[in-house]
This record gives structure tokens, sequence and C-alpha cells, in this order.
């Protein structure tokens, strides 16, 4: 069955570009498409544990997409508030579709949906490079992990 869906996309994503749509909203992703455009990216999260992805999409308030006609070729998942802070936690582009200005898009339409929000990330380590090409400035910031433990 996946060898099946990824042929499937393979065959969408070998067809001439069409003019990339840009969506928000969650309404019609369907879960197998997501995953398969995270593993045709750069980004590593949990694709082979289908309740944990759908989980962290039913989550996410904002989600914006990029569409090649019925082929999702990029997703945007962020956390906001839509007055302060938007956390975006996933900035996922299939490669053949890198270096073509989606990614840029879809941080654009995330920042303008998030209204004056600041939008706060953790770069994958492919993608440190490419933040401060498109407007994000270097800030600290901290983690705590699962596995460590909480204070209190």
């Amino acid at each position: 069955m996946q060898l099946e869906r990824t042929a499937f996309y393979n065959r969408l994503a070998m067809s001439t570009p069409s003019k990339i749509e840009y969506r928000i909203g969650k309404e019609g992703l369907d879960l197998d498409a997501i995953i398969d455009v995270y593993r045709s990216s750069t980004i590593r999260r949990p694709v082979d544990d289908r309740a944990c992805m759908a989980q962290m999409f039913e989550h996410a308030n904002l989600v914006v997409t990029a569409w090649d006609g019925e082929l999702l070729v990029g997703v945007s998942r962020s956390l906001s508030d839509f007055c302060f802070c938007t956390y975006l936690s996933d900035l996922a582009v299939r490669l053949e579709y890198q270096k073509k200005g989606i990614g840029k898009e879809l941080i654009a339409r995330t920042r303008k949906a998030s209204k004056s929000a600041t939008i706060f990330l953790f770069a994958a380590p492919a993608a440190v490079d490419y933040y401060p090409k498109v407007g994000f400035d270097a800030g600290s910031g901290w983690i705590l992990k699962p596995r460590m433990p909480t204070v209190g």
C-alpha cells in the first residue's frame, strides 16, 4: 500500500508543475499525503507513528499548505495565540519543490495569518542556514526534552 501511494505521489510530482496554490486550515488534509511530504523533505518527524502524526496535526491551530494541483508539496504547522507568539513547529517542502520559494511563501502566509505575533522556531540541522536568508534572527532558546526531569 505504501509503495503504491509513494508511486502515485512520485508520478504527480514528475508532472509539469502548475501554479502553486496555498491554503490555510486543515480541512481536507489526508494524513498519508502529509506523511509523504515529511518523508520527501529534510525534516525529521515520527512519520512511522501515525497516531503521533495525526495528533500533531489535530492540535495544531495554524496550518498552511502548498499544492501543485492535487499534490500536497509543502506544509507549515504552527501553534499560535494570534497576538503575541506563534511557534512554527514544522516547515516541510518536498525535495523536488525546494528552492522555488514555496517555503518562503509558507512562512509569509503563516506570518500574515498569525497577525502581529512573533514567530519562533527551532531549525532542523539541514535548515540552519536557510532561516537567516528569509528574515529570521538568531536568538536564545532552551529545550526541555521529554526524557529530562521537570522542575517543581
